[in-house]
């Protein structure tokens, strides 16, 4: 492990923290990385390849997977220079600049996987809801606008976040103890009050993550209560599947981020490894599995897939 004499002083970088206990640069943690940064490319890139040339996925569901593939994998790359360069060239320092353009980011594309898991539930239940009129309610224009009032509504909540960090003082360690940058993470360090910063955090969290949450969950009861409406049992079953994915999609978004929350606040006696795991699962784990989830729960992708494979053989 290298060792860093950090001065009260230096505030031009921050000291980004590998895994708490291993040495930076780790060939099996760089391999296990690059790995699943290419599952990620490799399984976005493929839902996107599938959705584009099978024009019988030219389906409002399918648009919205398109945005959540592409959220996924900008995500991911927001974290990708940093987790390299510790892990691959044992470089762990960050500009301060470049420390605060991957905050941006990281919570930017966040709230934006956010936003688009809210507009999937609302596709699933126009879906359930009014299935003779789905197609000519959420047209591409407007899920094109759709689109578009979710990254607005992003850039605008975060925007602040850099501004906010760049005005505090940082006098003490500039040690962070995550491998990218985070607001909380960052914010801790200063010697000044970070009371606005704190405020601003916990009104973003609950206008986006709360308010979010409460609105993919009541449009699941409405979900629920349509299908329970329908008379046969088979049709009930088969309306209920098509939320699988989306559910799947909800449950590894939000259980880790509550997770990681949980750990911050109530888990200060736990290694500073668990921290980190936690961390780094949150930011992780969904890219690389929510296109496996939605290949193995969705038939129609299942099979173009197939499909495409064959043909690259011939």
């Amino acid at each position: 492990m290298m060792n860093f004499n950090i001065s009260p002083a230096n505030h031009h970088s921050f000291i980004l923290t590998g895994i708490p206990g291993m040495p930076n640069k780790n060939p099996w943690m760089a391999f296990a990385l690059g790995f699943l940064y290419t599952l990620t490319l490799l399984g976005n890139g493929t839902i996107l390849a599938v959705i584009k040339v099978a024009q019988s996925l030219h389906e409002p569901m399918y648009y919205f997977l398109s945005i959540l593939a592409v959220t996924d994998v900008s995500l991911s790359m927001s974290t990708l220079p940093s987790m390299l360069s510790i892990f691959w060239f044992n470089a762990p320092e960050i500009a301060f600049d470049a420390c605060i353009t991957q905050m941006f980011f990281i919570h930017g594309f966040g709230a934006v996987e956010s936003g688009v898991l809210v507009s999937m539930a609302f596709d699933r239940f126009v879906a359930i809801r009014d299935p003779l009129h789905y197609t000519s309610i959420l047209i591409p224009s407007v899920i094109g606008k759709i689109g578009i009032a979710i990254l607005t509504r992003a850039v605008c909540v975060v925007f602040p976040v850099p501004f906010l960090i760049k005005r505090l003082p940082f006098c003490h360690s500039n040690v962070l103890s995550h491998s990218y940058c985070l607001h909380q993470d960052a914010m801790r360090l200063a010697c000044a009050s970070t009371r606005v910063n704190s405020l601003y955090g916990l009104i973003t969290v609950i206008f986006i993550l709360g308010l979010d949450a409460l609105i993919i969950l009541f449009s699941y009861v409405l979900i629920l209560k349509t299908v329970l409406g329908i008379a046969s049992k088979a049709e009930r079953l088969k309306a209920l599947n098509t939320c699988l994915s989306h559910i799947c999609a909800v449950f590894l978004f939000y259980v880790p981020l509550i997770s990681v929350t949980m750990v911050h606040r109530f888990g200060k006696h736990l290694s500073p490894a668990v921290h980190t795991l936690m961390a780094n699962i949150y930011l992780l784990l969904p890219p690389v599995l929510n296109p496996i989830v939605y290949s193995l729960k969705t038939k129609q992708i299942r099979r173009h897939i197939l499909i495409v494979s064959k043909r690259r053989k011939k």
